[in-house]
């Protein structure tokens, strides 16, 4: 089968279309033929080998997969399964590995959930990682409640643009921190309000119940801005100062009443299944920048790298 592989840690240019063997599902197991896959900030860190700690356990040779997220169809099962059968629209995520790009995947069905119905599954694509995350940021960790006031820190991005969506169906005062062309992008999401980053400085934006922040530097100035008994999530260190981020978490732990909490999401059934709820119902929408196909997944990584994408970028497989 087709896939994306890379046979060595490095920019871009590393990664290639290639073939690999198909994978077939054993009991218990679903295989899944994919139509899209995204392009998630975690792969580029993979790709590059800033995380060998984890990419080198789960597998120390060469070529190495890509992709953490996907939509598609049931293809078989290695085991009869109530719920489920061949040809169910369905999306999710891989647990513990990279290889959401290719053709074909096997996931077992607590990593899947129902695509939600309407909805192409190359735009559905962009959705399972960053919509998860949202969820686990703002409902699980936050507990964001209507009437308190969310700022949304990369609000244009991948799970900034869904938070935003998320952050106005739970009844909250948005207020979204994006680069300047996104401005009216994240005000047409349901931001109350939204500022440049380039221009405005974390001392200009006020007092808030909840920061999401999707960026990772400058924790501090940040965190400053939390109301008392206010709820700082972050879901990205800054690679520069990783002992400093993790310090400055377990610090706000214990030190004063605005605590700084840092997860990396792993869901399963129940949060795709919420997912697809959210957007069934329409409170949360994909937003897809650019689709690439997936001769072209160095360019996808590259235009990620480059910042300034808008939503999600995804690799359409077949």
């Amino acid at each position: 089968m087709r896939a994306a592989l890379f046979d060595r840690y490095g920019p871009p240019e590393v990664l290639y279309e290639g073939t690999v063997p198909a994978p077939a599902p054993g009991p218990g197991e679903v295989l899944v033929r994919v139509h899209a896959a995204s392009v998630n900030g975690g792969e580029l860190h993979g790709r590059a080998g800033r995380v060998r700690f984890v990419t080198d356990v789960v597998g120390r040779g060469f070529p190495k997969r890509i992709g953490m997220d996907f939509a598609g169809e049931v293809a078989a099962l290695g085991s009869p399964m109530s719920g489920l059968k061949v040809g169910d629209r369905v999306w999710g995520g891989l647990p513990r590995v990279f290889g959401a790009a290719a053709e074909f995947v096997v996931v077992r069905p607590r990593y899947l959930a129902f695509a939600p119905d309407g909805l192409d599954l190359v735009r559905a694509a962009a959705l399972p990682g960053v919509g998860t995350t949202a969820i686990t940021a703002l409902r699980d960790k936050a507990r964001l409640t209507s009437g308190e006031r969310l700022l949304v820190r990369g609000a244009g991005g991948g799970v900034g643009h869904v938070a935003v969506q998320l952050g106005r169906a739970y009844g909250a005062h948005v207020t979204a921190l994006a680069g300047g062309r996104n401005l009216g992008f994240v005000r047409e999401l349901g931001a109350d309000e939204a500022f440049d980053y380039a221009t405005t400085g974390p001392g200009d934006l006020g007092t808030f119940d909840v920061v999401l922040d999707t960026v990772g530097t400058g924790m501090g100035a940040y965190r400053r801005l939390l109301a008392p008994g206010g709820r700082m999530v972050s879901i990205a260190f800054d690679l520069g100062n990783v002992a400093g981020s993790l310090g400055y978490v377990l610090a706000s732990a214990v030190f004063g009443s605005r605590r700084v909490r840092f997860f990396s999401g792993k869901p399963t059934h129940a949060l795709f299944a919420d997912l697809t709820r959210l957007v069934e119902s329409g409170a949360i929408q994909p937003v897809v920048d650019t689709v690439y196909p997936l001769s072209r997944i160095a360019d996808a990584h590259r235009a990620l790298e480059a910042g300034g994408v808008r939503g999600k970028l995804v690799v359409k497989i077949d």
